[in-house]
């Protein structure tokens, strides 16, 4: 009888324990997914990107520029449905953004370009970071948004200051083209010289007999 008490004993306090190990599980459970919906509504509530103006020089050039249409099609894109989207939204950015080394117009492929890129990069890579964390660095993340913001106008604001800079040189080299020109024009042309007029005595390298009237009349 002893061996049977002893037996239902330990039955009852395993019983006891699993279920109170389930409770603090479904606890856990409750806490983390209660912080997540705040999490998700702090980041959802702050995960705005701005798609920076630039002038029609610049966008027809990167008109057939892919790895950046890509790129500002995720940007523009905001996940809604869960923190899983935007983690997963995160990661695809992530790779977007090195995309952007690749295929660069040849009028910005130029090391303050490539710069700019790669620092636009270590941020959207640094917001990948965070946000995929098991325990995610909220503040962190919406600190990242506007510095991103920050970087993709810099990098816009580049490309525009090599478009116009190419212009002025263009423009200055019409005007200097233009001005040797007028220069040209207002040289005093200067008049043919005189070729000396054929004598009467000589034709073709012959000589051309003169006519006495009164041998005629003769």
């Amino acid at each position: 009888m002893k061996i049977y008490s002893y037996i239902i004993l330990v039955l009852f306090c395993f019983l006891v324990s699993c279920k109170d190990d389930e409770a603090a599980r479904l606890e856990a459970n409750a806490k983390d997914s209660k912080k997540n919906e705040q999490i998700f509504a702090s980041i959802d509530k702050s995960w705005n990107f701005n798609t920076p103006s630039m002038n029609p020089s610049v966008a027809n050039i990167i008109e057939n520029w892919d790895e950046w249409r890509l790129f500002m099609t995720e940007l523009n894109q905001k996940p809604k449905s869960s923190i899983g989207a935007f983690q997963q939204k995160a990661k695809t950015l992530s790779k977007r953004v090195i995309d952007l080394n690749n295929h660069i117009p040849a009028v910005f492929d130029k090391p303050e370009v490539r710069s700019r890129i790669m620092t636009l990069a270590t941020k959207v890579r640094s917001l990948d970071l965070y946000i995929n964390l098991s325990h995610i660095q909220e503040q962190k993340v919406i600190k990242l948004i506007p510095e991103i913001n920050e970087e993709l106008a810099s990098l816009t604001s580049q490309m525009d200051e090599i478009v116009k800079k190419s212009q002025i040189r263009l423009e200055e080299g019409e005007a200097e083209m233009l001005q040797s020109l007028g220069k040209d024009s207002l040289k005093t042309p200067q008049p043919p010289s005189e070729q000396p007029k054929p004598s009467n005595t000589t034709q073709q390298g012959g000589i051309i007999p003169h006519h006495n009237p009164k041998q005629k009349s003769q």
